[in-house]
């Protein structure tokens, strides 16, 4: 599979070596350094995901942005280092699926990239074992089905959408059940051991969610 990530960075360095990692990782890679030229792009030659920054010549990101959700749904990372817009880059009315603040760690935008396109069912094969169908709930771990609940796949694609970010078991309660039912909060102990324990009858080897001692839990695959 060929997963085409578009780059839009005026910065010829940044872009370059963002170009760098994601090829390392599997991807094929446009760049443009100017955001008048990202519509028509998107259009004759639809990429699986854009990397767009905020600042650019000729259109700004967010116009980008907007422009690009006229006609398309493809998945946008902001990259930003002006922390003040970040509310408005993931507003509904823009339409970012995710951001990223400068300065970060090129394997960070690789991880980001990857979680958006797992959300939705696109990442390289030989890179990654776990596709989440979020329309059927349906969770795959190499190619075969892990049988999830309706609690477990949403607590699964909630993690594997911020990979190696750590949250608490209040954290993930109030993403697993916005309803604020009552629940206590050591049930997510017990979906975690329950998705550990469907995650290694299919491979032994793969251990995906890890426990953060006094913290709580975070989603990372094995290199």
């Amino acid at each position: 599979m060929n997963i085409n990530i578009l780059i839009v960075e005026d910065e010829p360095k940044l872009s370059d070596l963002l170009r760098d990692y994601l090829l390392q990782a599997g991807f094929c890679v446009e760049q443009l350094d100017n955001g008048l030229d990202v519509a028509g792009r998107v259009r004759s030659n639809p990429p699986a995901l854009i990397l767009l920054d905020l600042m650019l010549p000729g259109l700004d990101g967010l116009d980008v942005c907007k422009k690009v959700r006229e006609f398309s749904s493809v998945p946008i990372i902001m990259i930003t280092a002006r922390i003040e817009e970040i509310d408005r880059l993931l507003g509904l009315e823009l339409g970012a699926d995710d951001y990223i603040c400068k300065p970060f760690s090129p394997r960070e935008v690789v991880a980001r990239v990857k979680a958006v396109l797992r959300r939705v069912g696109t990442t390289p094969h030989s890179q990654s074992n776990l596709v989440l169908d979020e329309n059927r709930y349906k969770a795959t771990l190499s190619g075969r089905d892990l049988d999830l609940t309706a609690v477990e796949f949403n607590l699964l694609r909630f993690l594997a959408a911020h990979p190696g970010h750590i949250y608490s078991r209040s954290q993930l309660m109030d993403h697993i059940y916005p309803d604020q039912r009552t629940v206590e909060v050591r049930t997510i102990d017990s979906h975690i051991k329950k998705l550990r324990k469907k995650v290694a009858a299919i491979d032994p080897g793969q251990d995906i969610i890890h426990s953060v001692y006094g913290i709580g839990y975070k989603f990372e695959e094995n290199p």
